[in-house]
């Protein structure tokens, strides 16, 4: 005889994901995330989207900003297609529960596991020992972020994958050592379609960051026609044509991001954009790129506009989006609570 499976988690699917409050979003948060959460509302029963300021502050905080940037994130969140009314936005601080999960995560989670996520170390680079613990403990807030709402589904980065896993990791082992089988998920990630990884206009080897300090090297969100297609036509790429196959991209690094990029913007297939520009120079391609980025982004820019003007109207989304988290997280912190055996008030 074996022994029997333990149960598996049982409660309703639910998705959640969130950003940074850091230097605008771009590009690559619009097509590797936003445009999939949008999706996400059509095809999963709730969807809840934070803006994680408590991430913020791992790196360099700026209090004076904070808050103002917290509502363009939501502004860009809204924009996008993320609606309020059928989705969760909200500020990841307004809801306390995330950080008292996180001690108790701290207290699940193995020094090892965290020791061996490479995002840490990529960012920590040679100060290691100068930055801050929030910035080493980072991915067992992120647990806690997905699983005081037990979400099902994190769309994430590839980049992000490793510190989905350590969640797994937690969820599994609190679910057996406080013998609470089935209490919390194993959270699925959602990385699948184009634009998952956009790289930057000057270096295709690397992502398209915030943190840049080059503007010329990602697409803002908030960027006007004539900035996109000045950025697109200084992009990086080489002196040939365009290949007309998807296999003649390897070794073009800049070349498949521009490719790819396009291919994301369009929502068609990588194989059919070289079919239509394959053989061309990137005088046809890069201003045909650059149109179809302004017809995207323009909208969502001049909504981000429209809405960061009435700073009120988004303060009371994002209450009203506290409130409903809340609703979802303070019952299962509660049930947390009795499990591990804390004082009731």
């Amino acid at each position: 005889m074996t022994d029997a499976a333990p149960p598996q988690y049982t409660g309703p699917q639910r998705v959640f994901s969130g950003m940074q409050p850091t230097n605008g979003l771009h590009l690559g948060n619009y097509l590797g995330a936003l445009q999939k959460w949008v999706k996400l509302q059509d095809t999963m029963p709730e969807c809840i989207y934070c803006v994680v300021d408590l991430h913020a502050i791992t790196v360099d905080p700026d209090p004076t900003t904070l808050v103002s940037r917290c509502r363009e994130v939501a502004a860009a969140y809204i924009a996008a297609g993320v609606d309020p009314k059928r989705s969760i936005i909200f500020v990841q601080s307004a809801v306390r529960e995330h950080t008292e999960l996180t001690w108790v995560f701290n207290c699940v989670a193995r020094m090892g596991w965290v020791e061996r996520m490479t995002q840490f170390k990529d960012k920590a680079g040679k100060h290691e020992e100068r930055v801050s613990v929030g910035l080493f403990d980072y991915p067992v807030l992120m647990a806690a972020d997905i699983l005081v709402y037990k979400a099902t589904h994190v769309p994430v980065g590839d980049d992000q994958k490793q510190h989905l896993e350590l969640s797994r990791d937690i969820a599994m082992k609190f679910n057996n050592d406080f013998n609470a089988p089935g209490f919390f998920p194993l959270p699925e990630p959602l990385i699948q379609g184009p634009g998952a990884r956009i790289m930057s206009l000057r270096d295709g080897t690397k992502k398209m960051s915030k943190s840049d300090p080059s503007d010329m090297s990602r697409i803002n969100m908030t960027d006007d026609a004539d900035a996109i297609l000045n950025k697109i036509k200084k992009a990086t790429t080489d002196p040939h044509s365009l290949p007309e196959s998807k296999e003649g991209l390897a070794g073009r690094p800049e070349v498949e991001n521009l490719v790819g990029i396009f291919a994301a913007v369009t929502e068609r297939s990588v194989d059919d954009v070289l079919a239509e520009y394959g053989g061309k120079g990137f005088g046809v391609f890069k201003p045909a790129l650059a149109e179809v980025l302004s017809a995207k982004l323009s909208p969502i820019a001049a909504e981000m506009r429209r809405l960061n003007a009435d700073p009120g109207a988004l303060d009371a989304i994002l209450k009203d989006g506290a409130e409903k988290a809340r609703a979802i997280a303070a019952p299962i912190m509660a049930e947390v609570r009795d499990i591990v055996g804390f004082w009731r008030a």
